[in-house]
């Protein structure tokens, strides 16, 4: 496994810093300056996306369903937590039924990175965080389009070759897992891996969730190399040309990170 993906304290250090230097000038470019806010991220792991939003000068509130992330979150926000400026919960989201009641505060900005291809049920989640929303507020999503090199999140793999092999993970189901275990991987790897399969999203069916769901696109980007893979494989940043990202299908092969921003019509 990438030590990226085993130190906890780096990898929460390298998504604030990408957060600081990505998202959020993508999210302001649309919104304008996102300080003062109500921010919510769902999944967020350790926290270091949500970091970056809290010192920008907002409030942060994150949920976490895997208690060991939960508690690394609480750790590396334990100043904020005491003065005020974020809050972790360990729950799935799903079992929020008054927002307000329970987060105190409907949210300008909800943050879903390297998330939204873990939840099942997308057609039925993506409308229901308009219940999370204020007036006005947006939703951001960035995920690896299922078709890319590593969409299957084959980076985890305890494997060399597996960890660094593109787009086998487009294999049948029964031929993917016999792969896995034939390479040796941990049942529970195994069980994760295949978890992303049934879940992984494409940008085609993004875009029909998001249009019916009563959702307006704000604005999107295609990267070619995902900026967090300067920290993971040393390339430098780049988006997909133009003509490649109105071409269907074809787009999902070369976008290695979908960034989108959206809001209720």
């Amino acid at each position: 496994m990438f030590e990226f993906h085993s130190d906890k304290k780096r990898y929460f250090d390298i998504q604030k810093i990408v957060t600081q230097e990505d998202v959020i000038p993508f999210i302001e470019s649309e919104m304008g300056p996102v300080k003062g806010k109500n921010v919510l991220e769902i999944g967020c792991a350790e926290a270091g996306v949500l970091k970056a939003f809290i010192d920008h000068g907002n409030y942060g509130v994150g949920v976490e369903l895997a208690e060991s992330r939960f508690l690394l979150a609480r750790e590396f926000l334990a100043s904020d937590i005491e003065h005020g400026k974020a809050q972790i919960y360990n729950k799935n989201i799903y079992d929020v039924e008054d927002v307000v009641k329970e987060f105190g505060c409907l949210f300008d900005v909800i943050i879903l990175k390297d998330v939204i291809e873990h939840i099942p049920e997308q057609e039925k989640f993506i409308p229901w965080l308009k219940s999370f929303l204020s007036q006005g507020g947006c939703v951001f999503f960035a995920y690896p389009p299922w078709m890319m090199p590593f969409g299957g999140h084959q980076q985890i793999c305890n494997h060399k070759l597996l960890r660094t092999l593109p787009w086998f993970h487009l294999l049948p189901v029964s031929l993917y897992e016999l792969v896995l275990k034939s390479f040796g991987e941990k049942e529970g790897t195994i069980r994760e891996l295949l978890e992303v399969k049934s879940t992984g999203i494409n940008i085609e069916r993004m875009y029909k969730i998001l249009n019916t769901s009563g959702y307006t696109s704000m604005k999107e980007s295609f990267w070619f190399t995902n900026p967090i893979y300067k920290f993971k494989f040393g390339f430098k940043k780049s988006h997909v040309y133009t003509f490649l990202t109105k071409v269907p299908i074809l787009r999902n092969f070369v976008t290695t990170a979908h960034y989108v921003l959206f809001k209720v019509k």
